[in-house]
């Protein structure tokens, strides 16, 4: 028998990682995609980019394209369902019988916790868009957010942009005034949309709309913000405040064991919009204060790929224990006192 390959695909809402692995838990190859939530491109086209990038992982790796993989670990945006799972397993096995043997499908969220730690936690994703998991030792999982931009995301990258909007045009039709002058907001959302009064923003948000060309304009508001703009500071601290609200939601199902451990509880950071922890950080540590529950808690962010805690997932499905070492994986960036 030739040698055990095992693959994970991480996958959110702008962009996606594959990855193989051999038996010795050594990363044989690394692929970047487009996004592979299926509520964003259809079942079809996810099938399609799976299949794409574990080809060119293997070819990337030295293998044969038509190598079959042993396990094939999913962690998804989009993939809560038990039902909606099942659909894309059966459409992959379908329309490609030979891509793995065995797989295991989750939720991006899923996946980044089991890339940090095999016994529980918090995983806090603020990307494209946001959500949070929480799996006590037993396996139980509780979830808050996830619900896609029209009825969640907070924030997230889709909603900091939105909220700067939003401020920014109820200030303008004096609905509710700006908590700060708006003249540099305006600036951004202009430059970014490429338009020259408000109306032009209209087509972005309704018939081109594109979550994550909206969700671009987060980072010229955090550079905004980063230069001193009272009003792009603001966003950020209320982004803050709206990512810790997650916890705090989460905090009545957390298991003993994760709040005494070491640290404290930890909350593995996963997105684009942890990079101005900075900018997000007063308004989170405020927050937290509100929680009596949890003592002490310790953030961390992942040192390597999300889609290896994806790869762990289906060589389990396989019946196959990839070494692992956790300490090698995260990295703390903030600590409570």
């Amino acid at each position: 028998m030739g040698e055990k390959v095992f693959g994970g695909v991480e996958g959110g809402g702008t962009h996606s990682t594959a990855m193989l692995f051999n038996q010795k838990g050594e990363k044989l190859a690394e692929v970047e995609g487009g996004s592979t939530n299926l509520f964003g491109i259809g079942m079809e086209e996810t099938h399609n980019r799976i299949n794409d990038m574990v080809k060119d992982c293997l070819v990337q790796a030295g293998f044969d394209k038509n190598t079959k993989l042993q396990g094939l670990g999913l962690s998804l945006s989009g993939c809560e369902r038990e039902e909606t799972n099942r659909e894309l397993v059966t459409g992959l096995t379908s329309r490609y019988p030979n891509l793995s043997s065995h797989y295991h499908i989750s939720s991006d969220t899923v996946g980044t916790l089991a890339t940090a730690t095999d016994t529980g936690g918090i995983v806090l994703i603020a990307g494209t868009g946001s959500n949070a998991l929480l799996i006590n030792p037993d396996g139980v999982v509780h979830r808050c957010g996830g619900w896609g931009h029209m009825l969640g995301d907070e924030g997230s990258a889709y909603w900091i942009s939105h909220k700067a909007c939003k401020i920014y045009f109820d200030h303008m039709d004096n609905l509710a005034e700006a908590p700060h002058d708006v003249k540099l907001v305006e600036q951004l959302i202009f430059s970014h949309f490429d338009i020259s009064d408000r109306f032009g923003l209209l087509p972005h948000c309704y018939d081109t709309f594109s979550k994550s060309t909206f969700a671009g304009l987060c980072k010229s508001l955090a550079e905004g913000a980063n230069n001193g703009d009272p009003l792009c500071q603001w966003v950020f601290t209320s982004a803050g405040q709206a990512l810790a609200r997650n916890i705090l939601a989460l905090t009545p199902n957390i298991a003993p064991s994760l709040l005494a451990a070491a640290g404290g509880l930890q909350v593995v950071c996963v997105g684009s919009v942890w990079k101005s922890w900075d900018l997000l950080m007063a308004g989170f540590t405020k927050q937290m204060e509100k929680n009596q529950a949890i003592k002490s808690y310790t953030m961390v962010k992942l040192k390597i790929g999300m889609a290896t805690g994806a790869a762990y997932l289906g060589a389990k499905e396989a019946g196959e224990n990839l070494p692992k070492n956790y300490a090698n994986n995260v990295v703390a960036f903030f600590r409570s006192k």
